[in-house]
């Protein structure tokens, strides 16, 4: 979002977040003047060792602990050993016009239901179909032109359950409107979501989703932008589409049924019987700088003008400066959320489908401090820009708009044997 928007009016919000519960704190930690809560930042794959570490150091007496988006793994508590009921999240939500159409896409096509940020990876395939289809070639700065143009409003309405007719009336140069499963997918001018949800969850470990949804929380700001007047278009050509996605690694538990979602448009497509076809490559970050940029080069070379991707933010922003950037190539990532993102100069060539993490830091304080009850907080963060720009934020909003106290911002590394010692840290007073 917008620097400019306040956070304050955000917060706000639709609906309410409940009367504040009486918190299960741990005695020992209060009395030896540790936080009240932890807010852990991170990956289900070192996830799993770092809540084992804590609930082997507090056993019965486990600290209330926030988290959001990059640790709601239905699977967690299985892998941990741990029911834990302890720990509360914030994701951003599938709450968009047309999300009961994709989850009925998804449902048919995979025959389980859709998981986090599934609905963000269909829209952004989607919206980089329709811009490159609108656009009538394969080259960025054409499809960048028309990124807002398909997708903001000012056309007819289209979504996932008609798709296709959405393709076909951008190839004929006709004014849409894409209203997707995510959000409205409204872009702002930075090319973030204009329009975000954001869901306050429960493990659920006995039900078959393994989530339970508290609440949601709806937001808007103002959306706008470059864009252009008209569409070339054109029938008769392939459109290519790049993805690049966490298969493997930290987020590669969450990263497939992801790249499942992006292929749905595509397919979508391909089978049916306009003269268009869909080209498509999928490259595996695995969660790790290096193969991103590999994976995002490659990409490149193979000719795709425009990626969905990456989801890390600590992946999309050096395959943004390094690959997209200076190449003219379009980046839509689904799940990428670190305020940095948003404050790139890129010319306008990064779009998310995710919202900034300037809202969902103001959502974990709310809920730090009015469902939790937390008076004081300390947090434990993955060591990159989505880890360490999340934690200042939720410190931020805490602080000024909770009168809350910050103890400790701790950051530790992905893949540790043992997270006793960061713990340690982030737990004393």
């Amino acid at each position: 979002m917008s620097p400019k928007i306040d956070r304050r009016t955000y917060l706000r919000g639709v609906g309410g977040m409940g009367a504040a519960t009486t918190v299960g704190l741990m005695g020992n930690l209060q009395q030896n003047g540790g936080p009240d809560m932890l807010t852990v930042i991170g990956y289900p794959q070192s996830g799993i060792q770092l809540f084992r570490d804590l609930y082997a150091m507090q056993q019965d007496q486990a600290i209330d602990v926030l988290v959001p988006d990059g640790l709601q793994d239905p699977a967690l508590p299985q892998q941990v050993g741990n029911n834990m009921q302890n720990v509360t999240g914030t994701v951003p939500a599938a709450a968009g016009p047309n999300q009961e159409a994709f989850n009925q896409l998804f449902q048919d096509q995979y025959n389980q239901s859709p998981g986090v940020f599934t609905s963000q990876s269909y829209d952004s395939v989607a919206i980089l179909i329709l811009a490159n289809a609108a656009a009538g070639e394969n080259t960025g700065s054409a499809i960048r032109d028309q990124m807002r143009r398909i997708a903001n409003s000012g056309g007819q309405d289209y979504g996932p359950e008609n798709f296709v007719e959405a393709v076909e009336a951008a190839a004929n140069g006709d004014d849409i409107n894409y209203q997707g499963a995510s959000s409205t997918t409204d872009f702002d001018q930075n090319g973030d979501p204009a329009a975000a949800s954001y869901d306050v969850w429960k493990f659920a470990p006995q039900t078959d989703a393994g989530i339970r949804t508290v609440n949601t929380r709806r937001f808007e700001s103002n959306a706008g932008g470059p864009s252009a007047n008209s569409a070339p278009g054109g029938m008769g050509r392939t459109i290519r589409v790049g993805i690049l996605y966490a298969e493997t690694g930290d987020l590669g538990s969450v990263g497939t049924p992801m790249v499942q979602a992006a292929r749905l448009p595509i397919q979508q497509v391909n089978q049916s019987d306009i003269d268009l076809q869909v080209e498509t490559q999928v490259e595996d970050t695995q969660t790790a700088r290096q193969p991103a940029l590999s994976g995002a080069n490659a990409l490149v070379n193979a000719g795709y003008p425009a990626i969905s991707g990456p989801m890390s933010s600590g992946n999309n922003i050096p395959v943004s400066t390094e690959v997209y950037i200076p190449n003219e190539i379009v980046g839509c990532s689904p799940s990428s959320t670190a305020i940095t993102v948003t404050r790139l100069q890129d010319n306008d060539y990064v779009f998310r489908t995710a919202p900034s993490d300037i809202l969902q830091g103001g959502v974990m304080a709310q809920v730090a401090a009015e469902r939790l009850g937390a008076q004081s907080a300390s947090t434990l963060f993955v060591n990159n820009d989505y880890g360490q720009q999340l934690s200042e934020q939720f410190a931020q909003d805490f602080q000024q708009n909770h009168n809350g106290e910050v103890l400790n911002q701790v950051a530790f590394n992905i893949g540790e044997s043992s997270y006793t010692s960061v713990l340690n840290q982030a737990l004393s007073g």
